[in-house]
């Protein structure tokens, strides 16, 4: 959805809810900012009609009727007792479940989704407790660019033309596919989908999508079939990763037991004054495992590989960034 149909949607329903009245289509059409921009009738009621139809599909409970018999033209609005949030009952695991969902996405688009849900859940007086961190907290890192397009695709059911970069080529290739979803597997996004070209179902790694993506077709076009399980079309069909040598860390005695539990001991090492065992880990992939190492703080220190080292030091800084403001 674009920016300016975004803002015009909200104007919307700050306008029908700020009036006990039913406001006809020409009154609405004067009132909120955007409609103003469509050059003729005809392109304002195609407009407000799709506006209207989206705003039904989000759940918004937008009436119809008159404001008396004598009043010949329909209008509109919605009622607020059917628009506010309704009573929620919460267990306390429930709640903290919410919560954890809400941190669970580090994308701007999904996170600023997630924080609105959690601002209803407080505003109806369910405690929603961001502030306490669980011994682990998950991270979903979404840096691939053409995440958000093909996340809508696929929400949307339309048909996404990309080029794509095959691991043996490096010439990319013009790809038609019918999207079904989009998963992540030991670390990677992955599009699962019909490729039309090929007429065969095939799963596109994103960070070898090059360019942008283009959604084309109408809305619904597209369905996923019953039955398909995405993440198993990903694990039969993607290359595996290739095999990270094992890192060498710096663990102060007694401490980061989830960490000792997957390594063994090489040694011994006083660091600043501290007592520690040098420990090798093996990962199996490198989703999250900075914020994993980074959540332990000094008790624990990346003797190598350089990479890590420095991938642990930025999520420290970033931590630290974020403190202070």
């Amino acid at each position: 959805m674009s920016t300016a149909r975004a803002e015009r949607l909200v104007n919307l329903v700050l306008c029908l809810l700020s009036t006990r009245q039913f406001l006809n289509a020409d009154r609405i059409r004067g009132i909120v900012p955007g409609y103003a921009d469509a050059p003729t009738g005809d392109a304002f009621f195609r407009m407000f009609e799709r506006d209207k139809a989206e705003l039904r599909d989000l759940g918004i409970p937008l009436e119809t009727g008159r404001n008396s018999g004598f009043d010949g033209t329909e209008g509109y609005r919605i009622a607020r007792r059917d628009y506010e949030l309704g009573e929620i009952d919460l267990e306390p695991d429930e709640a903290a479940a919410v919560a954890l969902a809400a941190r669970l996405w580090d994308s701007h688009d999904f996170a600023d989704a997630a924080r609105r849900a959690v601002v209803k859940l407080r505003a109806a007086g369910i405690d929603v407790d961001q502030g306490t961190a669980p011994a682990v907290e998950p991270r979903v890192r979404i840096s691939e660019p053409s995440f958000a397009v093909l996340h809508a695709a696929v929400q949307a059911g339309r048909v996404v033309t990309f080029d794509h970069r095959r691991s043996s080529s490096p010439e990319p290739m013009r790809r038609v596919v019918e999207p079904w979803g989009v998963v992540s597997w030991r670390g990677r996004w992955y599009l699962v989908g019909h490729d039309r070209d090929r007429d065969a179902t095939r799963c596109f790694r994103l960070s070898r999508i090059v360019g942008t993506v283009t959604p084309s077709g109408p809305e619904g076009a597209v369905t996923r079939p019953d039955g398909v399980d995405l993440l198993a079309i990903v694990a039969a069909t993607a290359e595996p990763p290739p095999p990270a040598p094992p890192a060498l860390l710096w663990i102060a005695k007694d401490r980061a037991d989830g960490l000792r539990r997957h390594g063994r001991t090489v040694g011994e090492r006083v660091v600043g004054g501290v007592d520690g065992d040098l420990l090798e880990i093996e990962f199996n992939h490198s989703g999250s495992v900075s914020d994993w190492i980074a959540g332990y703080g000094p008790d624990v220190l990346v003797v190598e590989p350089e990479s890590l080292r420095e991938s642990v030091r930025e999520v420290l800084l970033g931590a630290m960034g974020e403190g202070e403001r």
